[in-house]
């Protein structure tokens, strides 16, 4: 197999990767629905509209069809946990306070290694959508 062949998985590892945030939505509906923040209702929906939209993108991508909007889509989405979600919990907010002062620690450590997760998945999706994306029609 050439170095060619084998870099060329990439472009199906990378979106097939997400099938493991699928596997988390649908096998661990609690877990998904506990990131959505408090002030937005209806958690549950939001945990399932995720796992749609993610399947929309990962076939999308695999297809190549609309996979440099799919690409940019999931950018915003990701980057927007980053912000929206992991961030302010990372700051201590919507963790359960009745968490013991190490185990709060600890969690609150695991969400800002969340927000750089986020931010790097982001970069590799818009560089995805920059240089791997076969549909042009949203080029400029």
């Amino acid at each position: 197999m050439t170095m060619d062949k084998v870099l060329s998985l990439g472009k199906y590892i990378f979106p097939l990767s997400f099938l493991l945030y699928v596997g988390l939505h649908l096998g661990k509906p609690d877990v998904g629905a506990s990131f959505v923040p408090d002030y937005i209702p209806f958690p549950y929906f939001w945990n399932y509209f995720t796992l749609a939209c993610i399947l929309a993108f990962i076939s999308s991508a695999l297809i190549g069809k609309y996979d440099k909007l799919a690409y940019t889509l999931m950018a915003l989405y990701v980057m927007l946990m980053a912000v929206l979600v992991h961030l302010p919990r990372a700051m201590g907010h919507e963790l359960d306070a009745g968490f013991m002062s190490a185990t709060l620690a600890r969690e609150r450590e695991l969400e800002m290694i969340n927000v750089f997760r986020n931010i790097m998945v982001t970069g590799a999706l818009l560089a995805f959508a920059r240089y791997v994306a076969k549909d042009r029609r949203l080029s400029v």
